[in-house]
């Protein structure tokens, strides 16, 4: 069977024609299947003014249009756009924006420059620190004789100081740490995730045990989901029959799909439908088993 409706990594030279800048944030893919929005949680990998790559916990199909919300830094309100999916591979996904706004192409690279420029920021606070530190300890005034004087009454005002400053340092560790502690559930959600993508190994094992003819896996079929018929191949009367290899999952479901014919548009109905077919699993030796067959799909006035 050819390969599979996944797209795979770039493995070229860089294509990209705008920088990136690691963005690790939850967030939310809208996809209309079937006339009914499914929502995917995932989280943010890197973005751009051009797109986002990112982790979900769900299969898109290259050439889908989605909705995005996502949470980006120094912005009070999430970044709400549409997107392409341009590439699939396992939990991974590139999607390139639609229509994206000049305002928030903006804020985009307003986050760029931000994350760019965090760690730089952070290192002269800590030197000014430092400083302020060292100036702090040296002695003030002239002589010996007007330090006293001109020290002692500033000893209260700089206790008050001191205490305020502890205090808001403690509610800072508070938070950070409160903060810290749910990242670290949640990417460990996420790693855990991640890990259990299957292996070269497991790949191998779920490879089609068998070939088998289409009126046999039909008398299997006990789960059908009609086609969309598209909109615009209505109105164009594009009609048709749209075949595609699958491959049927030892619990009855289509683990993966290649249509062999048929334009773009009816394709993605067929395969949109074909994601929610379920079978009876097929046997080889008394054993549910991954097999392979053929599927036709219809579409006509």
């Amino acid at each position: 069977m050819a390969a599979g409706t996944q797209a795979s990594r770039w493995d070229g030279p860089s294509r990209r024609r705008v920088e990136r800048f690691e963005l690790r944030t939850p967030l939310d893919v809208t996809v209309l299947r079937s006339g009914i929005p499914e929502t995917l949680p995932g989280r943010a990998l890197d973005v751009c003014e051009r797109g986002i790559a990112a982790m979900l916990a769900g299969d898109l199909l290259p050439g889908e249009t989605v909705g995005i919300e996502v949470d980006l830094p120094l912005r009070s309100e999430p970044l709400r756009t549409r997107a392409t999916v341009r590439y699939q591979d396992q939990l991974r996904c590139g999607l390139e924006f639609v229509g994206l706004s000049g305002e928030l192409r903006a804020a985009i690279r307003d986050c760029a420059q931000a994350t760019k420029t965090e760690v730089g920021m952070n290192s002269k606070l800590a030197g000014g620190k430092a400083a302020k530190k060292k100036r702090e300890a040296e002695p003030t005034g002239g002589g010996g004789g007007n330090t006293t004087g001109i020290g002692t009454p500033e000893k209260a005002p700089k206790k008050r100081h001191a205490s305020a400053w502890i205090a808001g340092l403690v509610f800072v560790v508070v938070v950070a740490v409160g903060a810290g502690l749910f990242w670290r559930k949640w990417n460990r959600g996420w790693e855990e995730l991640e890990s259990g993508l299957r292996t070269e190994q497991t790949a191998a094992n779920e490879k089609p045990q068998a070939q088998v003819p289409a009126e046999v896996m039909e008398k299997l079929l006990i789960h059908r989901v009609e086609p969309v018929y598209p909109a615009d191949a209505r109105r164009t009367n594009l009609q048709g029959v749209v075949a595609l290899d699958i491959v049927v999952g030892r619990d009855g479901s289509v683990m993966s799909m290649h249509a062999l014919n048929g334009p773009d548009v009816l394709v993605r109905a067929a395969m949109d439908a074909l994601r929610w077919w379920k079978f009876e699993p097929y046997r080889v030796n008394g054993e549910a088993a991954v097999v392979e067959t053929t599927v036709a799909v219809e579409f006509k006035q």
